[in-house]
């Protein structure tokens, strides 16, 4: 029969019914093992105490009292021998960290306090009094958890909730509600498992005027029953700054339109001076001495003046083009908000079919007021649209005018380059005939030299 004197007992911190009893039998006798279904539940850095207590309330202040995990060498977390801690014999990760109380040992609570708990110290622990042969066992889990962080980010079609939350443990999940409590339709949350085997993760949804305007980020960890969460409010106003994109919009376009225009002014003065120099490219082709000279420094400096402006234009091509390409992503960007509009018109159409019998005329004068608000935004959008593609008109005939241009200036270069070509040629030959000449006026003036001959 077993000894009812040292037998160790599951305080009432514990339900009775979760407590699993084990008998088991060796050859010398039995020892009785108390198993709890439910672990001891701790966060990191608390301090916290595993129960253990003999049934009758004896001293225990001179009994070995041993607290162990198996899974550990050596595996005493603390222990104790006629009345003396042996650090020594304890695992150096718990030293320092375990102890019993003196007072409490005199009424047979044996239970262990554990100071400073870290996410190593989970795992199953035994109280084991060697004196009446039995056990008791204590698992303990160890979470670690934070409170989350909400920011925010404005997107056309509403606003961006980004939810961040560090140092868990075990992983958590993530959870958005509105001000009633109903889960909102958010993506995939991500997790990362830092070098301190702590998770952080974040999630992020995107939400539209509601109700409250109110939003709940909540992380949750089941195992260890631990929940923090952030609730944010959001002002009506805040929605509605949404619809002054357009104005936003229009001053953007109203700067490219003078942009163009600025550009436009500038290509003009450069066609000027360019048609003012057009006429010195048709020159007499054949000239002498100092003329000849003079021509070919002429033409030289218009060739010099063709690249300059040749470079002009191509510089003015690629401005018209850059331009022409952000017409048309800010032309894709109000389509899409054109489409938003129409799909949040319909939305707000069908809830209008669906007022409810509870106060009709507050909700219908509200949703009237949506359906006033979305429709001036959506013109809004589609007149800029319009002008969007006014101005992409413009920059594609500017392109198309500064091509020619282009091209009209490479014939010229071409033309200048033939008749330098051809002005050289003419200088040479000029250049001989002036040689030959000067040599045949020379032969007349001495005779003499050529009778000698």
């Amino acid at each position: 029969m077993i000894p009812m004197k040292d037998r160790l007992l599951l305080k009432p911190r514990l339900s009775v019914f979760s407590a699993l009893v084990l008998l088991m039998h060796s050859g010398g006798g039995q020892s009785q093992v108390i198993s709890t279904s439910q672990p001891i539940v701790a966060k990191v850095g608390d301090d916290i105490t595993l129960p253990c207590h003999l049934e009758t309330a004896v001293d225990a202040t001179d009994l070995t009292v041993e607290w162990a995990r198996l899974d550990l060498e050596p595996r005493f977390v603390y222990l104790r021998r006629d009345g003396m801690e042996l650090q020594l014999e304890e695992h150096p990760l718990y030293m320092g960290r375990t102890s019993l109380s003196t007072n409490k040992l005199k009424c047979g609570d044996i239970s262990l306090k554990l100071s400073k708990v870290k996410l190593s110290d989970a795992g199953t622990y035994k109280c084991l009094v060697p004196k009446s042969g039995t056990e008791h066992v204590v698992e303990l889990t160890v979470g670690s958890v934070s409170s989350p962080e909400i920011k925010i980010s404005k997107v056309s079609n509403g606003v961006v909730l980004q939810c961040e939350s560090k140092g868990w443990y075990p992983e958590p999940e993530v959870l958005w509600l509105d001000g009633e409590g109903n889960l909102l339709s958010a993506g995939p949350s991500e997790t990362v498992r830092g070098p301190d085997d702590l998770y952080t993760v974040s999630s992020r949804v995107t939400v539209d005027k509601r109700h409250s305007n109110s939003f709940t980020c909540r992380v949750q960890q089941k195992d260890t029953n631990q929940t923090r969460e952030t609730t944010i409010h959001l002002p009506d106003d805040f929605f509605m700054e949404q619809s002054n994109s357009g104005v936003r919009i229009t001053i953007c376009l109203a700067v490219c339109f003078m942009f163009v225009m600025a550009v436009f002014i500038l290509w003009k003065c450069g066609q000027h001076q360019i048609k003012t120099t057009n006429g010195s490219t048709e020159r007499q082709h054949l000239m002498e001495g100092d003329k000849m000279f003079q021509l070919d420094m002429k033409e030289e400096k218009h060739e010099l003046k063709n690249e300059c402006d040749l470079k002009h234009v191509q510089q003015m091509i690629e401005i018209f083009m850059n331009q022409k390409k952000d017409l048309e992503n800010q032309r894709e960007k109000l389509n899409s908000l054109l489409h938003e509009d129409r799909t949040q018109i319909e939305e707000n159409n069908k809830k209008l079919k669906k007022i409810p019998k509870l106060d009709p005329d507050k909700k219908m004068e509200k949703r009237v007021k949506t359906r006033k608000d979305l429709d001036r935004r959506n013109k809004e959008h589609d007149e800029l649209l319009r002008n969007t593609g006014k101005l992409q008109e413009t920059a594609e005939q500017m392109i198309t005018i500064m091509t020619e241009r282009k091209e009209k200036l490479e014939r010229d270069k071409q033309k200048i380059n033939e008749h330098l070509k051809e002005i050289e040629r003419q200088r040479e030959e000029t250049q001989k005939k002036l040689q030959f000449e000067q040599q045949e006026r020379e032969e007349k003036n001495n005779p003499s030299s050529n009778d000698d001959k």
